[in-house]
């Protein structure tokens, strides 16, 4: 399936995989986890803002540093990053 169509497509499909990901049989390891985190907020709030989590705050740290990785990335590239990923794993799910 082709991503690049029209935006309203594009959101579309991206509701579609925020739902599809709820789906899973099996919830996804802590890195995919990261990934979907990250992608998500890059497609929804843009860049990483605010400041950077303690060291001593694991998890808000992770996310935020994910987050961070994805600076720069479009609205739309995430948008299709997020929604790839979804439905590799919806597909890794079923076999």
């Amino acid at each position: 399936m082709g991503l690049k169509q029209h935006p309203m497509a594009l959101d579309q499909q991206f509701i579609e995989a925020q739902q599809k990901v709820t789906t899973l049989s099996e919830k996804p390891s802590p890195d995919i986890l990261l990934q979907l985190y990250s992608l998500f907020k890059q497609a929804t709030a843009g860049d990483v803002s605010g400041k950077k989590p303690g060291m001593l705050d694991f998890v808000a740290k992770a996310k935020f540093e994910a987050w961070e990785g994805l600076k720069g990335k479009s609205k739309e590239q995430a948008m299709q990053g997020y929604i790839k990923l979804v439905e590799e794993l919806v597909r890794n799910d079923k076999a």
